[in-house]
Parts: structure tokens; C-alpha cells; sequence
């Protein structure tokens, strides 16, 4: 898979539907959604909001997510706490994991690390 080094498409596993205004969910697997940034040379190009699919799911939530993820061409996940499961097949397709803290801001997270999304 080819990556633009200038572009990258994260998603944060949040809890509603207010984008950057939203906050990071305490969960991946079953966050009621997940808010998809790309961002290029350090600008936010988009926003949008994704319904989690897995949302209701007792268990196995985390690999419907993650290929839900890798299907959007998602190149790092900022997220509070994975599952094992998850960790692992994001870390196999090669999307980079970067734990932020439960209930931060979508758009503080993304400030608080933008040179690490660069990289």
C-alpha cells in the first residue's frame, strides 16, 4: 500500500455525531462512532462521522472495526484503550495506535499530537 507521506487519514473511536467538537469514547469496539480526519501538511482537509457498525455488539466488535477501518484507508487510529485483538490487527495492517486520554477533545487530540501524525 502506497501513503502519501504529506496526507493522513485518522479515525477516533467518539461518542456522538459533533466531530471535532466531540470527545474520545473509553472504548474502541464499541464506541457509538468514530470521527475519520484527513489531514494534509498539518491542515485538517475533512471531517466526517462514521456509525459504528459494531456499536451494540457484546463481543467481537473489534475486528469488525478494524476492517471497517482499513476498508476507509485509515493510517492511524488515536484511541483511549484496545482489546488485544484489535491491537493486534491494526499493528498486522500496519495502522499506527496512539493512546490518548478517555473524554479528551477530537480536535485537542489531534493538536496535542499532529507531529507524531506526521511522521
Amino acid at each position: 500500500m502506497l501513503i502519501d507521506m504529506g496526507k493522513v487519514r485518522v479515525a477516533v473511536p467518539t461518542k456522538a455525531h459533533a466531530g471535532l467538537d466531540d470527545v474520545v469514547s473509553e472504548v474502541f469496539g464499541r464506541a457509538g462512532t468514530f470521527t475519520i480526519i484527513d489531514i494534509e501538511d498539518s491542515t485538517i482537509i475533512s471531517v466526517y462521522i462514521l456509525d459504528n457498525p459494531a456499536s451494540s455488539y457484546k463481543h467481537g466488535s473489534g475486528p469488525i472495526v478494524v476492517k471497517t477501518l482499513i476498508d476507509l484507508n485509515v493510517n492511524v487510529v488515536l484511541a483511549a484503550e484496545l482489546g488485544l485483538g484489535a491491537s493486534e490487527l491494526l499493528n498486522y495492517h500496519n495502522i499506527r495506535v496512539i493512546l490518548v486520554k478517555p473524554n479528551t477533545k477530537v480536535a485537542d487530540a489531534i493538536k496535542e499530537n499532529l507531529a507524531i501524525l506526521e511522521k
